[in-house]
């Protein structure tokens, strides 16, 4: 019998009839097929080094007789040595972990940091640095807000002046794109020549992967949705002599969706690069099994986490999570970096109470009638069908919260959802939309107050709110009042957009984190601004002027004045602004409880993150509080 490997294909020529029944069985089990002709067996896969090893222990297992064809022979040997030098280090990393680990190596990295590195890392960031540089393509799994970007780039530029890469490529949401460029001088103390692969128009920003190598920019920044369509050319470019890259997927959990178009388009290009790194706080939102794609980016062609693996790990998260913990910690344990929130030497936040406040007279009014509207639908919700019920719990939930936002907010429609809250020609609908003539929110008087007090004090604030209409009212009234404040929202341009007449993102994080800008007050939505925007160096103030029930955005915004590089020396301040009893307190008591259950997890290696934390059963379960279960 002779076993044969070609492309991504196992050929078995069992000319002499040399298999028994019950092992023809289990080949066909893995995958093998029956030739249409002779009697050969093969079996086609992308990932056929998993297969070809567990094929030989079994035939071996067997004693079945086999042979192997020149080209079996040679893939056989380049598969042994690669497993050899994985385990090597593998084995490098667990050491590490364990406090082992080459003192001449890891001085000599010292000594580099000292002469090379224009920032002053800290301890845990040398040590995640050393980690990557010793395991060559590694994750870092560290908190947000613990310097992960600082320890990329001085790997890089380890590895730069080793000239072993030359080019740093990072994909990631648009707004990491500020922050790498501004990271890479705090940090190498210099500016790079940087290309945005990203927006702009498609021919002149495909144009760039066929520049010549003599060309060739040190700083690339591209999105998932780029690189889904661009993913082609980008292989040529990267595969081009002389080129050697240094591959970045920057919060990696956008990929964590197995055979999601991104996450594909990611794997196809890792094969391309020299080096490889994953970065997100949040590893497994959901599953163990979201960490996947981010081993097999890694480790194109040699995932630790072979197919059985991910079969066992699967089945034991839904039975036995120990277990599971306990074989992913096998596998993957030594190959990843991760500093907990607690390693990090921050000052610990002040949470003030929260500012409870009377409503004015008209907003009391319409909140009133709005929640005695909503506990009426609630009596006739058992004659709908319960997809229908949650649409409209959502909805109605929705309403208040408008209602402790911004009463005039109800003018509007909601997307999949119209149901009638007011009635267009009511009293009350008058009163809604006449609302701006007649009152100030009291919200927003106490606001002005606050900030008043704080630019007293010389010290800025970012203000927190989900709707639209709330932050354009809050930003035109501390204009009005002779306030300096700027807005950023979802209409708010990112970098990659090549708009040139509008401000973006990163310009307005940058001058509201300019000390000596005058512009003190920024006005935010976490959906926009929640997510690789920093404000920790100069901003310890934040206030929240209403809340969501989605807590990963909640706990995202709280790390923007809390993090690595300013949060050692101050204290991070938080105020609440709510209505007395209203669905404030209901979504505030609901984002601790959460929160803290995050905290608790976070501290682990391999927890699951995602407790609810997206809002929408959240908004379900508040309904069944403020209106009881029907």
């Amino acid at each position: 019998m002779l076993i044969d490997v070609s492309k991504d294909t196992i050929i078995i020529n069992d000319t002499n009839s040399t298999l028994k029944s019950y092992q023809i069985s289990q080949i066909f089990f893995w995958g093998f097929l029956k030739a249409r002709k002779g009697d050969a067996y093969k079996l086609f896969s992308k990932d056929i080094n998993s297969v070809l090893l567990k094929l030989l222990r079994y035939f071996d297992g067997e004693e079945v007789s086999y042979s192997l064809s020149p080209a079996a022979r040679e893939y056989l040997l380049c598969l042994t040595d690669s497993i050899d030098k994985f385990q090597k280090i593998k084995d490098t990393g667990e050491e590490f972990k364990e406090g082992i680990f080459d003192s001449g190596k890891f001085n000599e990295f010292l000594s580099f940091i000292a002469k090379s590195i224009h920032r002053q890392l800290k301890e845990h960031q040398i040590k995640a640095a050393f980690h990557l540089y010793l395991m060559s393509n590694s994750a870092n799994f560290s908190v947000p807000g613990s310097g992960k970007t600082a320890v990329i780039l001085t790997v890089y530029e380890k590895l730069r002046l080793e000239k072993k890469v030359n080019l740093l490529l990072v994909i990631g949401p648009p707004a990491c794109f500020g922050p790498w460029r501004t990271e890479f001088r705090l940090t190498l103390g210099r500016d790079p020549e940087c290309r945005v692969l990203a927006g702009g128009e498609q021919a002149q920003r495909k144009s760039e992967y066929f520049s010549p190598p003599s060309q060739v920019a040190e700083l690339y920044l591209t999105t998932y949705q780029t690189l889904l369509n661009d993913q082609e050319q980008l292989g040529i470019f990267l595969g081009h002599s002389g080129i050697r890259t240094f591959l970045v997927v920057d919060e990696a959990h956008y990929i964590k969706q197995v055979n999601g178009s991104w996450a594909n388009a990611v794997l196809n290009i890792s094969k391309y690069a020299k080096y490889r790194c994953v970065l997100t706080g949040t590893p497994m939102p959901k599953s163990y099994k979201d960490v996947f794609n981010l081993f097999d980016f890694l480790w194109p062609g040699h995932s630790p986490i072979n197919p059985d693996t991910k079969i066992k790990i699967e089945i034991e998260e839904n039975n036995d999570t120990q277990s599971a913990k306990e074989l992913l910690k096998e596998t993957i344990g030594p190959l990843f970096y991760r500093v907990r929130k607690s390693e990090l030497g921050l000052i610990p936040p002040q949470f003030h109470p929260p500012h409870i406040l009377h409503m004015n007279k008209y907003e009391k009014l319409i909140y009133d009638a709005v929640e005695n509207r909503i506990r009426d639908y609630s009596k006739q919700d058992y004659l709908r069908n319960i997809d229908l019920i949650k649409i409209l719990i959502k909805g109605r939930i929705t309403r208040l919260r408008q209602c402790v936002s911004y009463a005039k907010l109800l003018s509007s429609a909601l997307e999949d959802y119209d149901e009638t809250i007011v009635q267009r020609q009511s009293t009350l609908m008058q009163l809604i939309s006449d609302y701006d003539s007649l009152e100030i929110p009291k919200k927003l008087e106490y606001l002005i107050e606050f900030v008043d007090d704080l630019q007293k004090r010389k010290q800025k604030v970012v203000i927190w709110s989900h709707f639209i209409g709330t932050l354009k009212l809050i930003t035109n009234s501390l204009a009005q009042s002779g306030y300096k404040c700027k807005l950023i929202y979802g209409d708010t341009p990112v970098e990659h957009m090549s708009i040139h007449d509008e401000e973006t993102r990163e310009k307005i994080r940058d001058e509201f984190v300019d000390p000596d800008s005058g512009l003190d007050i920024l006005v935010a939505n976490p959906a926009a601004c929640a997510e690789s925007i920093s404000l920790h160096k100069t901003c310890f103030n934040a206030i929240y002027y209403d809340l969501s029930y989605n807590c990963a955005q909640f706990l995202q915004s709280l790390d923007r004045i809390h993090r690595v590089g300013g949060s050692e020396i101050n204290q991070a301040n938080y105020y609440f602004l709510q209505y007395e009893n209203t669905i404030d307190q209901d979504i505030k008591n609901n984002l601790e409880r959460k929160a803290q259950k995050m905290y608790d997890v976070i501290e682990e290696d391999y927890g699951i993150y995602s407790l609810d934390m997206f809002g929408e059963d959240d908004q379900i379960e508040a309904y069944e509080r403020l209106f009881g279960k029907k």
